[in-house]
């Protein structure tokens, strides 16, 4: 934790500021590219909402109270980037939330970026048909391992109700992948 502080400290001053924030971008771009990714599922608006995520930040290390982790910190506002972006795409689009994210995994075969197979696509399919909050915790359990005590610090909220979350999300997803 004293390491972090000490990160934190190199990441406000101004003469420390630019090579703090070169490692932060090195250690963290790949991870949440991940994380966005496993979201927003296309590669060209997942760099977009990355991005913005980098530069919201970069914008607000001043308000970074340190009550949670900077990882944390960071998910959270990578989170909220992804899911306003998706917000805000369909809304342009006239179209629910759901038929977009349906209409991207159809073209998810067509992506270079996209190395999965048909399994995979199901499995995207069966995702898009949880709550957001249990596609949120399933996304991040499942394809970025992350801990519980991570993900409940990333979403606020319990580790218990976390575990429920993802219990119902995998029963939903097997009914959806056994029926299909």
């Amino acid at each position: 934790m004293q390491e972090e502080e000490e990160f934190i400290q190199q990441l406000l001053n101004p003469t420390t500021q630019n090579e703090a924030f070169q490692k932060l971008l090195l250690t963290y771009q790949k991870p949440l590219y991940n994380h966005i990714r496993n979201i927003i599922l296309n590669h060209d608006d997942t760099d977009d909402v990355l991005q913005n995520t980098f530069i919201k930040v970069y914008q607000n290390l001043s308000k970074f109270k340190g009550e949670s982790k900077l990882f944390s910190w960071m998910y959270r506002i990578a989170t909220n980037e992804a899911l306003t972006f998706l917000n805000q795409k369909a809304k342009r689009g006239g179209i629910s939330s759901e038929t977009l994210q349906n209409k991207t995994i159809d073209n998810l075969t067509s992506d270079s970026h996209f190395d999965g197979d048909e399994l995979q696509v199901k499995l995207q399919k069966a995702i898009i048909t949880l709550p957001e909050k249990q596609q949120l915790v399933f996304k991040m359990k499942y394809f970025e391992e992350l801990k519980y005590e991570q993900i409940s610090e990333i979403l606020g909220t319990s580790v218990g109700a976390l575990k429920a979350s993802y219990h119902h999300a995998v029963k939903k997803i097997e009914a959806f992948v056994t029926s299909n």
